[in-house]
Formats: C-alpha cells, sequence, structure tokens
C-alpha cells in the first residue's frame, strides 16, 4: 500500500503521531479483513448446507426422520435448530408419552416446550451468525474519524512548524500537509471495504433468519399434525371457540 510514490512520500513526511494514527488504524483493517474472510466463509457453509437440509427435510415424511437416520448437515443453521427441537420432542416421547389408538404423541404442555426450545435455538443461531459483525460496524464508523484525527493533528503541527520559522511557503507546509492527509486516505480505505462487506453479509444474515422463521414455524406445525394428543387440540379447540370441551365421537369429528 505504501509502494506507491506518494503515499510513501507522504508516510515519510508524517508525524510521530500521525504515524501512529496509522498503525492503528492497519491493526483495525487487520481485523477488519480477518471477520470480512470468516463471516464469508460461515455465511457460504451456511447457504449451501441449508439448500441440502431444506432438501432432505422437504422429501421426508415424518418430522424425525431425519433425526433418527442421525443424518448430519454440518454448517446449516436450520439443523441446528431442527436438532434441538428433535432432541426435545423425543425425550417428550420417552419420558412422558400419551397414547392415542396406539400411537405415542405428547401432551400441549410438551408441545409448548418444544416450541420454546425451537425459538431458543433460532436466538442462538441468530446470534451466531452476527457475531463479529460489531468490528465491521466499528470499522466502517471509526475508520474515518480515527484518520481524520491523524489529519488534523499533523495540519495543526505543521502549522505550528510554519508559525515558529516564520515561513508561510508552500514548499514549507506541502510536506507536513501530505503528510497528514495519508491517515484520512488510510482511514477510508479501511472503512470502504467493511462498509460493503457490512451491507452484504446483513443481508445475508436477514435472509438466513427469515428462512430459519419459516423452517421453524413448518417444523413445529408437522410436529402438531403428528405428535400432538388431538383430544388436547379439539378442547383446546374449543375453548378457543368459547365451547364446551369435545370427547368421544365429537374428538374424532373435530380431529
Amino acid at each position: 500500500m505504501l509502494a506507491s510514490g506518494a503515499l510513501n512520500f507522504a508516510f515519510q513526511k508524517a508525524t510521530t503521531e500521525g504515524k501512529i494514527t496509522i498503525g492503528v488504524l492497519l491493526v483495525v483493517s487487520l481485523v477488519s479483513w480477518t471477520v470480512i474472510i470468516r463471516k464469508t466463509r460461515q455465511l457460504w457453509r451456511a447457504r449451501v448446507a441449508a439448500r441440502q437440509f431444506y432438501a432432505a427435510f422437504g422429501n421426508s415424511r415424518d418430522p424425525l426422520e431425519l433425526f433418527r437416520k442421525k443424518a448430519d448437515f454440518i454448517g446449516a443453521p436450520a439443523n441446528e435448530v431442527y436438532q434441538v427441537g428433535a432432541k426435545e420432542l423425543q425425550y417428550h416421547l420417552v419420558n412422558n408419552p400419551v397414547q392415542v389408538k396406539g400411537q405415542t404423541k405428547v401432551s400441549l404442555a410438551a408441545r409448548d416446550l418444544v416450541r420454546v426450545s425451537l425459538e431458543r435455538a433460532v436466538s442462538t443461531q441468530t446470534l451466531s451468525l452476527e457475531k463479529g459483525m460489531i468490528v465491521l460496524s466499528t470499522a466502517v464508523a471509526g475508520g474515518p474519524f480515527i484518520g481524520l484525527l491523524g489529519t488534523v493533528w499533523g495540519v495543526m503541527e505543521t502549522f505550528s512548524g510554519v508559525a515558529r520559522a516564520n515561513q508561510a511557503s508552500l514548499t514549507a507546509m506541502a510536506p507536513g500537509v501530505a503528510g497528514a492527509l495519508i491517515a484520512t486516505v488510510i482511514g477510508l480505505m479501511v472503512a470502504i471495504p467493511a462498509m460493503f462487506a457490512y451491507n452484504f453479509m446483513v443481508t445475508s444474515i436477514r435472509a438466513i433468519t427469515q428462512e430459519l422463521d419459516n423452517f421453524t414455524s413448518e417444523f413445529a406445525t408437522q410436529i402438531e399434525h403428528q405428535y400432538v394428543d388431538n383430544r388436547a387440540l379439539a378442547d383446546e379447540l374449543a375453548d378457543a371457540l368459547g365451547r364446551a370441551p369435545v370427547r368421544g365421537r365429537e374428538v374424532a369429528e373435530a380431529a
């Protein structure tokens, strides 16, 4: 970066404070690019693995089929959410079963616990996807200001030197001004890539999060259709409609 003539000259003429500012900006840039590379790889793996998981889940007839097959889709946030919900459901099927016409189901309380576990898993995956984004937002907001600080400081030093030397000529001022401006240039070079990466990644994370919410709703609906006690659902529906709970033959009709 400092190999070009103008930047090299400006860096050589920069004050000690300006060089310290440039050093801080280089550290911020290094951290920013590390986050960019890691997040890009994470989001790319999440996209690829998510497509595979959604395809496999869409082809399954039982909500627990992939869980029982121990299918794994490394890097897919939806798979992590699915595993948490499936484990919770399997726990209640084994430890708190409800027998309905020879089929093992779960109660409404167990269904609510499964939903809570799914929501918690979605929050965990969202936090994982957003981890490190604060570094990029800090680079975008702080990079130009750090550079501006170095520039203002350098210009102040230049004018102070001119005033002390009583020599207000362009030849005397130009090197100092050039050395001061390089801090702003470096600050912008740090902030601009971070800004583009941040906007792209925020959009990608938002899309993945929306897909997670949609999957969670679909998964919860399938669990309710196949593994929740229909009698309890009928009573819940009756309570919602302000009617007396249905039993016996009415239960079968309601189901």
